[in-house]
């Protein structure tokens, strides 16, 4: 299976359970592993053989940044992507990390990686 990545994905989003966390923005990297259905991409050159990773990063921007209720956990967060990315760009496998940072005392990052789908 080849697998196309988006790493260190920046978001500013309204994120957490605590009440202070949901004052402002937080930044939040996601680190996608897609899997491609095909493997057409490298002999054709044509991004229709492709998933199509600007239109992944816009989409899935557009749906965490313009909820009109933010999602409190980073769970919620992964699901919600890998379900766009396999829904809606059709591929068979997705791997989801989401990273916050220094929530908690003594902790840099926390986060949470899940796979979703069928990998070959």
């Amino acid at each position: 299976m080849d697998i196309l990545f988006l790493r260190d994905f920046r978001l500013e989003l309204i994120i957490g359970i605590y009440e202070w966390e949901r004052k402002i923005p937080q930044s939040v990297r996601l680190d996608l592993e897609i899997g491609l259905p095909e493997h057409k991409a490298g002999a054709s050159d044509d991004v229709a053989d492709t998933i199509d990773y600007g239109a992944v990063a816009l989409r899935v921007k557009d749906s965490l940044v313009n909820r009109p209720q933010p999602i409190a956990l980073v769970e919620a967060v992964a699901e919600h992507v890998a379900q766009i990315i396999l829904g809606e760009f059709g591929a068979p496998w997705v791997k989801v990390s989401v990273t916050k940072f220094a929530i908690v005392r003594g902790v840099k990052e926390l986060g949470i990686t899940i796979e979703r789908g069928k990998r070959a």
